[in-house]
C-alpha cells in the first residue's frame, strides 16, 4: 500500500500544544515519508523506539555518507573524530566540575530574579531571567571576563537570532552569519588569552586535558567547543527557562515550588517531557547504509528527521501523555537530551539551571502571572529551536 507523502512544517493548534499530525503517524506509521519545506525526500520519525533507535545507532550519522569532516572541528561530526572530542571534552566537563557549579548558578538565579522583582511589574521574563542566566553561565563558564561580556552577549545574542534553514539572504540571516563569524574570532582570542593565562574554568580545563592516545584539542577545536557550547547552551535553556514558566504558571505548580526541592527534580523532568520538540529537536540524520527501521526500508543517503515532541508523548511509554505528571511512575525516560553517542553533554548543567531558576522565581515571585495570554506570545522559529522572543508578566 502507498503511504501518502505529508508536507513539513506540520501546524501546531496552540504554541504549547503538540501537532496531531504526529500522534497520528506515530500510531499507524511511525516512519513516514515527507517532504521538507526546501522540497527534499525525507523520512520523519515519531514513536518512541524508533527515535531511540535512529539516536542510538551509528548507522545513522550527522552528516550524509562520503562528506568531509574537514573544517569541522566540533561535537556535530561522525565516526572516530567524534568519538575522540568527546573523550577529549569528557575528561574536562566532568560531573564533579558541573557539579561545583550549583551554588554559583543559584545564586545568579537570585540575583537575576531580584532584579526582576526590584523593577517592578510587568516585565519580561526572557530579558531579565530566561536569557541572562544561561548566557552568564555560559560565558564564567568559559572564563569570559567582565570586561568582555557584554560583547560576548551582543554577539551570542545576534548569532541565535535567525532560522538559517530560511529561504532567500534575508537580512536577519546575513547578520546572524556576520555575528557566528564574530563570535568565533572572539573565542579564538579568548584561547589564545587562556593559553597565556590559564584558570579555574572549562576552557582553561579544555586546553590542559590531555590524553595518551588521542593527544590534545587544537586550537580549531577548542574555538570550535567554545562556540559549540554557545550554540548548544543558551537558546535552547533560554527557550526551558521561558516555556517552562509559562507552564508550571498554567498548571498552577509555581508558588508550591519554593520551599519543596523534593518536587522540583521531577517538575524540572516533566516540564523537558512536555517541551521537548516544542522548543528543540535534533539536527537530522542520514542513513549511511542501507537498513531497516520500524519495518521500513531505509537506503544509504537517506535524511532522517526523529521528533522528540511526538515520541515523548508516546503513551506506550507514557501513559496518559499529554496531562502533566511529574515524578511519573513506570513511565520511560524521556529523550529530551538525546541518547547515544550524541547525548548532550550539557545535560546536567542545563537541569541545574532550570531547577535554579524555577526556584528563585517561586521564592521571590511566587504570585506571578502572565501578562498576555499564551496564545498572543511572539515566537521565534528556528532550524532546531524555538521559543517565545518576549514573555510578559506581572504579580
Amino acid at each position: 500500500m502507498s503511504i501518502p507523502v505529508r508536507t513539513l512544517p506540520f501546524d501546531h493548534p496552540g504554541p504549547l500544544e503538540p501537532c496531531p499530525e504526529y500522534a497520528e503517524l506515530r500510531t499507524g506509521t511511525p516512519v513516514a515519508p515527507v517532504m521538507t519545506p526546501d522540497g527534499r525526500r525525507a523520512w520523519l520519525v515519531t514513536s518512541y523506539d524508533a527515535v531511540a533507535a535512529v539516536l542510538s545507532d551509528a548507522r545513522f550519522g550527522m552528516a550524509p555518507p562520503g562528506a568531509t569532516s574537514a573544517g569541522n572541528h566540533t561535537l556535530f561530526q561522525d565516526g572516530e573524530a567524534h568519538a575522540r572530542l568527546r573523550r577529549l571534552v569528557s575528561k574536562a566537563f566532568t560531573p564533579r566540575r558541573i557539579a561545583t557549579l550549583r551554588p554559583r548558578v543559584e545564586e545568579l538565579a537570585v540575583e537575576y530574579t531580584a532584579a526582576l522583582a526590584a523593577a517592578g511589574p510587568p516585565a519580561d521574563l526572557i530579558a531579565g531571567l530566561a536569557a541572562p542566566l544561561p548566557l552568564r553561565v555560559i560565558g564564567e563558564l568559559l572564563g569570559v571576563t567582565i570586561d568582555g561580556s557584554e560583547r560576548f552577549r551582543e554577539l551570542a545574542d545576534t548569532a541565535s537570532s535567525a532560522d538559517f534553514s530560511a529561504a532567500g539572504d534575508s537580512a536577519e540571516v546575513a547578520a546572524a552569519t556576520r555575528a557566528w563569524h564574530d563570535l568565533t574570532l572572539y573565542a579564538a582570542d579568548l584561547v589564545a588569552g587562556k593559553r597565556r593565562s590559564p584558570g579555574d574554568d572549562l576552557l582553561s580545563g579544555l586546553i590542559t586535558v590531555r590524553d595518551g592516545d588521542d593527544g590534545r584539542l587544537s586550537d580549531d577545536e577548542l574555538v570550535g567547543m567554545s562556540t559549540t557550547i554557545v550554540a548548544a547552551g543558551y537558546l535552547t535553556t533560554r527557550n526551558a527557562i521561558g516555556v517552562g514558566t509559562i507552564q508550571l504558571i498554567a498548571e498552577g505548580r509555581l508558588a508550591r515550588l519554593a520551599d519543596a526541592p523534593e518536587e522540583l527534580e521531577g517538575v524540572v523532568e516533566e516540564l523537558l517531557r512536555h517541551q521537548s520538540g516544542l522548543t528543540a529537536e535534533p539536527f537530522p540524520r542520514w542513513a549511511h547504509e542501507d537498513l531497516e527501521l520500524a519495518g521500513v526500508a531505509i537506503r544509504a543517503g537517506d535524511p532522517v528527521l526523529v521528533r522528540l515532541e511526538a515520541a515523548n508523548r508516546d503513551p506506550r511509554h507514557f501513559p496518559e501523555p499529554d496531562r502533566f505528571l511529574p515524578g511519573r511512575q513506570g513511565s520511560s525516560p524521556h529523550l529530551g537530551f538525546g541518547r547515544g553517542p550524541h547525548h548532550c553533554l550539557g545535560a546536567a548543567l542545563a537541569r541545574i539551571e532550570l531547577r535554579a531558576a524555577f526556584r528563585a522565581v517561586a521564592r521571590q515571585l511566587p504570585g506571578l502571572r502572565l501578562g498576555v495570554p499564551v496564545d498572543r506570545l511572539v515566537w521565534a522559529r528556528g532550524q532546531n529551536d524555538a521559543g517565545p522572543t518576549e514573555v510578559s508578566v506581572t504579580w
